[in-house]
């Protein structure tokens, strides 16, 4: 597996995912080394002229006015990685942790936090030797994560736990066995682990991964959901949407045409609706809106993950250093918002989907598209349970970016809540994965009652893999395993896997 260069300004989500998914190893530019030296030198040519740094002879948060003596730099950097090391369970996941590293390591490399040589191979290490902090996801607000990813800080200095060869080990066991010391602080390397987004980054990247395949499976549900219905696709034509000129509509349009290509949608049929409830004829554009989010999003993302938070910051190459505020996140927290309202709209739009196929008047089959001859209610009561999920996912995306309070004596007066906000909207992406599968149950079985259609060419793909998992409903069996398998596949991605990228 060839090795991600980490170079400080050009991290793309694609090496992102590399790294923190399937377990890629890192190598750290060598004009990176240079960077960073010249940005200690710096840093050291201010503080012995007489100018106080923040984090390095100044200590943080409201002990900002207190002096920092320059032999006692190790012992400060402890205290202050051990008093800021406060989050609560539950943790972040093995993914998310590699994520948080690689991020971190990678806008260090900028050359702006004037950090050790030691401390970047630190990260570099770990990631390569498969040693994982373990990671508590609560008590960030979001100005920079400081009392969550210290604990990475506590894990390089051989403090705390670890995930490391499939096990959950004290970091010091893990350290040994891979033949690292246990980390000794210099400089001040305990305010730069810590002073970054690198947690609410993490799991904002990979929130993105998540909500792109979703949508897509999504829009190939809703294409094969159409099908059962018998419904009028003229809404999805390229010069209607073209006219629109939504960027995220003609996207979804695009690849829900595609999705049908060959099917009897495209035929004239006797029986079908001139105009189908909104909830179809504009099902793509619900999911169009989830892309426009998800590109606001990683445009803001993409800019942070290639730029310092550090404050202060050196400007590289230069001997300027300048106290600022470059580790806000609100952008970014706000778009994440942003795109968890559009994934509420598709949650409350599948449940319409749900609602109207198993209303004969809509669908001209079976009242909760039973079996024929009686031998099952259908999906009947399944309307309590998408019921319930989609309420859960209006709870979830309600604001939390702006609920917080003034902290340290008053200075620190804002926050973004970027890490509650994104892994609120990762769990409206997992719950969203059971109703997309439950529309998966409903399609196909609509599609089993219309008897004797062909099918898209995508969409035959998607039926035939529902089947497979899951059969026809035709006997009084428990829709419980139906909903359970149907998630699962959805989770597992294998719907896409099988049409590839289209």
């Amino acid at each position: 597996m060839n090795a991600v260069r980490l170079t400080g300004p050009d991290l793309t989500l694609q090496d992102l995912y590399a790294i923190a998914c399937q377990g890629c190893p890192v190598e750290i530019d060598p004009a990176a080394y240079q960077r960073l030296a010249q940005g200690r030198q710096t840093m050291l040519k201010l503080a012995h002229q007489g100018k106080a740094i923040y984090g390095f002879n100044r200590g943080v948060g409201w002990n900002k006015d207190r002096g920092v003596d320059e032999d006692a730099l190790e012992l400060e950097n402890q205290k202050v990685i051990r008093s800021h090391a406060l989050g609560l369970p539950p943790y972040n996941t093995v993914e998310e942790v590699r994520a948080m590293m690689a991020i971190r390591l990678n806008n260090m490399l900028i050359g702006a936090s004037c950090s050790t040589d030691e401390l970047a191979n630190r990260y570099r290490d770990f990631l390569n030797h498969g040693i994982t902090p373990q990671v508590p996801k609560r008590g960030s607000v979001g100005e920079a994560d400081i009392t969550t990813i210290t604990h990475m800080g506590m894990a390089f200095a051989g403090e705390g736990m670890v995930h490391y060869r499939g096990q959950l080990v004290e970091a010091r066991q893990a350290i040994e066995a891979e033949g690292l010391p246990p980390y000794r602080w210099a400089l001040k390397d305990a305010h730069t682990v810590m002073l970054s987004n690198c947690q609410g980054e993490a799991t904002t990247a990979l929130l993105l991964k998540e909500a792109e395949d979703l949508v897509k499976m999504s829009d190939l549900i809703f294409c094969l959901d159409y099908e059962g219905l018998n419904g009028n696709i003229e809404a999805m034509g390229e010069e209607v949407n073209r006219l629109r000129g939504l960027p995220g509509q003609m996207e979804c349009a695009a690849r829900c045409r595609r999705y049908l290509e060959g099917s009897y949608l495209h035929e004239d049929h006797p029986d079908r609706a001139l105009q189908d409830p909104l909830s179809f004829r504009g099902g793509f554009t619900i999911t169009g809106t989830v892309v426009d989010a998800l590109n606001f999003v990683k445009r803001i993302l993409s800019i942070q993950l290639n730029s310092p938070s550090d404050n202060p910051c050196i400007i590289p190459g230069t001997d300027h250093l300048y106290v600022n505020s470059n580790f806000e996140t609100t952008s970014l927290a706000v778009g994440v918002e942003m795109l968890s309202i559009a994934l509420g709209h598709l949650s409350r739009t599948v449940n319409y989907r749900l609602v109207k196929m198993g209303s004969p008047e809509f669908t001209g089959l079976t009242r909760f598209l039973a079996p024929r001859d009686g031998s099952a209610h259908g999906y009947s009561t399944i309307q309590n349970t998408y019921s319930a999920i989609d309420a859960e996912n209006r709870s979830l995306i309600n604001p939390s970016s702006v609920d917080f309070y003034h902290m340290q004596g008053g200075i620190e007066d804002h926050a973004s809540n970027l890490p509650l906000v994104a892994s609120r909207s990762l769990q409206i992406v997992d719950n969203l994965r059971y109703l997309v599968g439950m529309e998966a149950l409903t399609a196909a079985q609509a599609v089993d009652l219309r008897d004797n259609i062909h099918l898209g060419k995508y969409t035959q793909i998607a039926y035939d893999t529902i089947r497979e998992v899951i059969p026809t409903l035709s006997s009084g069996r428990n829709v419980f395993e139906d909903i359970r398998d149907a998630y699962e596949l959805v989770r597992s991605g294998r719907l896409l896997d099988r049409i590839g990228e289209v």
